[in-house]
């Protein structure tokens, strides 16, 4: 395998999963260092083939993210200072959420502050009954920088997003949940394995698909009706002329589960 830890990032790979796992105890918090290794292994997923779909998790139980390294934020000295550390959570985060896999945020604790922003930028979210969610900056007199204000709205509705930024209240798991937040809402200790069983069911599905059909989904979110639909044309085009595509028809009209092979 072509993916390798990092200190306070560790991955590994099952089958054609990649799960990264953000080991910076006790809170895995967000420091510069962890989101640079974190920014160096998307991309090094992106070029690896065998990795179809990704998980990203935090170690032990008590925190999925906390948020960002408070210590960090607190030596801030100037506008340009925290610009930088701004935009180097951005470019991280929406790497992400462009890679053009899958990924799945399986949440395993307290996911607040830079923790939900990151959750955000995966495009599926399995929780424990026991996680807490929200954008507490206010409480520090600070707001949001890594995509709160922007993805939160997109997630739960500009009036409940509104909410939780300005008030800074802390939510379960559930109410997460009912706001559309989360996918799922899993016992506490069955977080990776749906994550990782979720993350299975999507990977034997053919990569052009997928690949194509998240395509559609993010341009069409960021962009009119019409635009969406015509991104989705043209995704439509690309997987429709596809070997897979053609294995999958012929798969159905044999009665047989498909082999695809992702091309």
């Amino acid at each position: 395998m072509g993916l390798t830890s990092g200190e306070v990032v560790k991955v590994t790979q099952e089958d054609r999963v990649a799960i990264l796992t953000i080991d910076h105890r006790p809170v895995n918090a967000l420091s510069r260092q962890v989101l640079q290794e974190l920014g160096r292994l998307v991309e090094a997923v992106r070029q690896e083939a065998a990795a179809k779909v990704v998980i990203i998790t935090g170690a032990g139980s008590l925190a999925f993210v906390a948020g960002a390294d408070i210590k960090e934020v607190g030596q801030l000295t100037s506008p340009e200072e925290a610009k930088a550390m701004a935009a180097l959570g951005q470019q991280v985060f929406l790497g992400l959420q462009r890679l053009g896999k899958p990924v799945i945020a399986a949440i395993n604790g307290v996911c607040l502050g830079g923790g939900l922003e990151l959750a955000m930028a995966c495009h599926l979210r399995v929780s424990g009954d026991r996680a807490r969610f929200g954008q507490p900056e206010v409480t520090l007199g600070i707001i949001p920088g890594w995509g709160g204000t922007q993805r939160l709205v997109r997630c739960i509705g500009k009036t409940k997003a509104t909410e939780w930024i300005l008030t800074g209240e802390i939510y379960s798991a559930q109410d997460a949940q009912r706001l559309g937040l989360v996918n799922v809402v899993v016992p506490q200790d069955q977080v990776l394995k749906a994550a990782k069983d979720l993350a299975r069911k999507i990977a034997s599905k053919s990569a052009v698909a997928i690949g194509q059909a998240l395509a559609a989904i993010e341009a069409g979110a960021d962009s009119s009706l019409e635009q969406g639909l015509g991104r989705e044309a043209e995704a439509f085009s690309v997987v429709a002329s596809s070997e897979d595509s053609r294995e999958g028809v012929k798969a159905f009209l044999e009665k047989r589960q498909p082999q695809f092979k992702d091309r």
